[in-house]
């Protein structure tokens, strides 16, 4: 398989500005009724990037139906890539492939022709360019009619009856219609063997079908393909993302041991604290160049902590009782308390505040954390004087308990969740933040690690 656009890899050439964030529970989708249905249809392409943000629950990602007999595409329980189609045959084919990296973006194509000879042909799913293995229930008839492309509703993000939500980012989402198109029509492999988009615009797009990239903001529905708009169902402005397969942005990363008690969303950069001691660290690990984030807290707890740990300290918190007493973390407690190494430094800052602001300096001969309270420094910390070790990759890091209050808080990387009072991009033009990042830091994104990770 070609390498996928994982959380360290930097995507050269055409670039997709940005994405959708779609959050399970928001009940968000795009939805459109065709004006004219095709008469015979039996070819079909779809094509999208995805970055997944929840596993172990049906997701569906594209969906054609008269509230009767349905044909979606989808994410199943068991992190397959599948396609139902309930017409007479009432068709099911799955990858065997499981994919469950929630820190990369992946290239799926689902390519329908029914008028092929070879059963096996007649739905082929791509990843990343690969043609995948499937198995599958009952066979759809030779050149039969599916539910896409008839005058019903369509739905991308969700199933009709509101259901089985998408949960993580999406982009780039082209379907046409009586075309049965591979992946190099949308993506090709670049010199290092990356799967790394291609300008689809120039395409055919016959009458129902559709190209949605997402850029305008104030109208995420757009068809860029120049047929009728989608309507936007509990989607506004700040579900768009620059997170893109082009340039991805830090989340943080579910996989992590440790993560069990919190219960994370909004494309895993938001964290709630459910009880017991649990931690997170972001998806991007650093080791070098000056970075920015921002944390809010969103409901007070007195168990909360924000910093950075390293490799060894996220394994060695993993079921112990009293995670923040490690070697490798650096924290801010939201008292005003400072943890470094598990010592507490009584009364160093202030109390927690609004926002809340992280400068990472891994380039000076001083290595230093930098705490910042709206946008005023509280104050560094010296890694050198600490047991932070120095050959592994730093992690952003939340440590909470729920205790009897909830706790809930929101990570920006540069990709905020919430509308935020103002925008300041880094230097680079990445990025959007509360407040503008201290000179020379820089949003961690695939991007700037490029230039200074």
């Amino acid at each position: 398989m070609a390498t996928i656009l994982g959380a360290n890899t930097l995507s050269t050439g055409y670039t997709i500005e940005n994405s959708v964030r779609f959050a399970d529970g928001d009940n968000d989708a795009f939805s459109r009724t065709f004006g004219s249905a095709l008469g015979t249809r039996t070819k079909f392409t779809i094509s999208m990037w995805i970055k997944r943000g929840t596993m172990g629950h049906s997701q569906f990602l594209f969906e054609g139906t008269d509230g009767t007999y349905p044909t979606h595409t989808y994410i199943s329980s068991g992190n397959k890539f599948a396609l139902y189609d309930g017409g007479e045959n009432a068709t099911y084919v799955t990858t065997y492939e499981l994919f469950l990296d929630p820190n990369a973006w992946y290239h799926v194509v689902t390519r329908i022709d029914t008028t092929q000879a070879d059963n096996a042909n007649r739905v082929r799913f791509y990843i990343n360019g690969v043609l995948q293995s499937t198995a599958q229930t009952n066979s759809i008839t030779q050149s039969g009619n599916i539910s896409l492309g008839k005058q019903v509703a369509h739905y991308i993000g969700r199933r009709a009856s509101g259901t089985d939500s998408f949960d993580g980012y999406m982009a780039e989402v082209v379907y046409i219609e009586s075309s049965s198109l591979g992946p190099d029509s949308f993506a090709e492999a670049d010199d290092n063997g990356v799967w790394i988009p291609k300008d689809v615009s120039g395409l055919s797009f016959p009458t129902n079908s559709a190209y949605l990239d997402f850029e305008d903001s104030s109208n995420l529905g757009n068809d860029a393909a120049g047929g009728t708009d989608w309507s936007e169902d509990n989607i506004v402005a700040i579900n768009q993302t620059v997170d893109s397969p082009t340039n991805n942005f830090a989340t943080i990363n579910i996989l992590v041991p440790g993560t069990t008690p919190l219960t994370f969303s909004k494309g895993n950069l938001k964290a709630a604290a459910g009880g017991g001691w649990g931690h997170c660290v972001g998806s991007i690990g650093l080791n070098s160049g000056k970075w920015y984030w921002e944390v809010d807290e969103i409901t007070a707890n007195a168990n909360a902590f924000f910093g950075i740990c390293s490799e060894t300290a996220a394994i060695n918190m993993d079921n112990d009782a009293t995670p923040y007493d490690q070697n490798g973390l650096i924290l801010y407690f939201v008292d005003g308390r400072r943890t470094v190494d598990g010592t507490n430094s009584e009364g160093e800052y202030n109390a927690w505040g609004t926002t809340h602001g992280f400068a990472l300096d891994l380039d000076s001969g001083t290595r230093t954390l930098t705490f910042y309270k709206d946008g005023s420094s509280e104050g560094s910390v010296n890694l050198s004087t600490t047991h932070f070790p120095t050959d592994e990759f730093c992690f952003p890091t939340y440590l909470g308990s729920a205790s009897s209050n909830a706790t809930n808080v929101e990570f920006n990387f540069g990709n905020p969740v919430t509308a935020l009072a103002s925008g300041n991009a880094d230097a680079n033009g990445y990025g959007s933040f509360e407040f503008a990042p201290p000179n020379g830091h820089y949003a961690i994104c695939t991007k700037n690690l490029a230039q200074y990770g």
